[in-house]
C-alpha cells in the first residue's frame, strides 16, 4: 500500500513542534521555509533532548568514574544504538564525527594514511598509489570531490568521474570503462543536493564490487527523506550529517561493516581513541572508538537520536510521500511558466525534493532577493556543486528543498513570489 502525504490537521501537528517556523521576516511576512536542504529546523524534541543531556549529565563520555560520566556515557552510547538502527546498523558499525564532511575525509584520509604505512591499519585495502584510480561523478556535492581530488594528488592516483546527462541523470553508457579493475574507490551520492536526482545504488555497488572496489556513498539527501538501510543498498561506506535532518549542528554519522572499521587506518589521533601509548608509539582502541579522538559530541549524539525518533514517529514512507507531493507541485507549477529552466529530472520517477532552477537572463541571486523580499527563503549559488552548474551550463541555480514541516501553501507562496521577477528585471514573458 502506498503511503499517503500528510493531512491539513497533520501537518498543523508537525508544524507546532517548530518554534521558528511561527516567526516572520522581512516586515512581518511569515516565513516560508524552503531551504531544508541546507538546513532544516529542530523540532521542540530534539531541542529538550540536548537540553537534558546539559542539564542531567553534561560529562565527558568514556572518560571518568562517577555517576554523572557513568550516565553520559550511557546516553551517548544509546544514542549510538537508537541512530544504528535507523539505518538498519549495528551499534559498533557508527562512527559520530562532526559532519558529513568529515566523515568522507575520514575515509579518504584512510587511503592516504594506508599508502604511508601508518594510522594502526591492516592489509593493502585502504591503499592508493600511481595506477590506482578513484571514480567519482559530475553530480558531487564538493564534500564528496575535493576529499577525492586530495586523496589523489597526495599518494598519485588518478580521479576519474562519471558524466551527468542533460537530464540529470548520471550517463552510464561508459561505465565499463571508467570502473575497472584500478578502481580502488567509487564514491558517489545517493541523492543529488542539485538535481534531486535519486542514483541507482545497488546497480552501481555491484558493478563496483565486480571489479573490487569499495564503495562510498553520501547519504545526505537521502536519509533524511525517505527509507534508507544499509543492508539493502550493499555500499561499504555511508555518510550523512544530523543537521538536515532535524538534529543538531555539529554531528555526522559515518557507518561502515565492522571488518572495513577494524582495517581501516585512523583519521584523527590523540585522547580517547588509544588502547595503549608509550613514549615510543600507541595502539589504538576497537572501532568506532579509534575514530572519535577526543571528548567526543555527546549532546549532538542526543539530540540526533531524539531526530531519529522523530522521523520514526512521523514515518519515513509518509515522509517521502509527503515531500513527492510537494515536488510533483512544483515542478507542475514551473512547467506552467516558460521563462524558468528546471535542472534536474522533471518527473518524479527516481527524484527526491529538492528542486533548482535557472530564470534566464537574471542571476540567481537577484532571484533570491525577490524571494527573500516575500519571505520565501531559498538557497541561491551553485550548492557546493561547481562542476555540476557548468555541466549543466549554468553559473548559478535558485534551490528550493522540503522537509516534512514545508506545506503545499508554501509551494504556491514560492511561485506566486517568483511570478514577481519577469516584471522586475524587464524580462518579456508569455502571459
Amino acid at each position: 500500500m502506498t503511503a499517503a502525504p500528510f493531512t491539513d490537521e497533520e501537518l498543523a501537528r508537525i508544524r507546532a513542534d517548530f518554534a521558528i517556523l511561527a516567526r516572520t521576516v522581512r516586515g512581518g511576512r511569515p516565513l516560508v521555509y524552503l531551504d531544508s536542504g541546507a538546513t532544516s529546523h529542530k523540532p521542540r524534541q530534539v531541542l529538550d533532548a540536548e537540553r537534558w543531556f546539559y542539564e542531567n549529565t553534561n560529562a565527558a563520555v568514556h572518560r571518568g568514574a562517577h555517576q554523572l560520566s557513568e550516565e553520559g556515557t550511557d546516553a551517548y552510547e544509546d544514542a549510538r544504538a537508537t541512530i544504528a538502527s535507523f539505518i538498519g546498523a549495528r551499534p559498533g558499525e557508527v562512527v559520530f564525527t562532526r559532519n558529513a564532511t568529515e566523515a568522507i575525509n575520514l575515509v579518504a584520509y584512510a587511503f592516504t594514511n594506508g599508502a604511508a604505512g601508518g594510522g594502526g591499519g591492516r592489509g593493502d585495502r585502504f591503499t592508493l598509489g600511481p595506477g590506482d584510480e578513484v571514480l567519482v561523478t559530475e553530480m558531487e556535492h564538493h564534500a564528496n570531490l575535493i576529499p577525492w581530488q586530495e586523496a589523489c594528488r597526495r599518494t598519485g592516483a588518478t580521479l576519474r568521474w562519471v558524466p551527468v546527462a542533460p537530464d540529470g541523470r548520471l550517463d552510464l553508457t561508459d561505465l565499463d570503462t571508467l570502473l575497472t579493475e584500478r578502481t580502488k574507490v567509487f564514491a558517489f551520492t545517493h541523492v543529488s543536493n542539485v538535481l534531486g536526482t535519486v542514483n541507482p545504488v545497488r546497480e552501481l555497488t555491484e558493478r563496483a564490487h565486480a571489479v573490487g572496489a569499495l564503495v562510498v556513498l553520501d547519504a545526505c539527501q537521502s536519509v533524511p527523506h525517505l527509507p534508507v538501510d544499509v543492508s539493502d543498498l550493499g555500499v561499504d561506506f555511508l555518510a550523512f550529517s544530523g543537521h538536515k535532518m532535524f538534529g543538531p549542528l555539529g554531528i555526522g554519522v559515518l557507518w561502515s561493516r565492522s571488518e572495513l572499521l577494524d582495517e581501516m587506518p585512523v583519521f584523527l589521533t590523540g585522547g580517547s581513541m588509544i588502547e595503549t601509548v608509550t613514549m615510543e608509539t600507541s595502539t589504538y582502541a576497537p572501532a568506532p572508538q579509534k575514530f572519535e579522538a577526543g571528548v567526543p559530541v555527546a549532546a549532538q549524539a542526543v539530540g540526533l537520536a531524539a531526530a531519529c525518533d522523530y522521523l520514526c514517529a512521523l514515518g519515513l514512507d509518509r515522509v517521502h510521500a509527503h515531500e513527492q507531493a510537494l515536488t510533483r507541485r512544483l515542478l507542475d507549477g514551473l512547467a506552467d511558466r516558460p521563462w524558468v529552466r528546471v535542472l534536474g529530472p522533471e518527473g518524479l520517477e527516481h527524484r527526491g525534493g529538492a528542486v533548482a532552477f535557472v530564470v534566464d537572463d537574471v542571476h540567481a541571486h537577484d532571484v533570491g532577493q525577490v524571494l527573500d523580499d516575500s519571505g520565501v527563503a531559498v538557497r541561491v549559488g551553485h550548492h557546493c556543486a561547481w562542476p555540476l552548474h557548468r555541466a549543466l551550463k549554468a553559473q548559478a541555480s535558485t534551490r528550493a528543498s522540503f522537509a516534512a514541516y514545508t506545506t503545499p501553501a508554501e509551494i504556491d507562496a514560492l511561485l506566486a513570489a517568483l511570478d514577481r521577477v519577469p516584471a522586475m528585471f524587464g524580462l518579456e514573458v508569455a502571459v
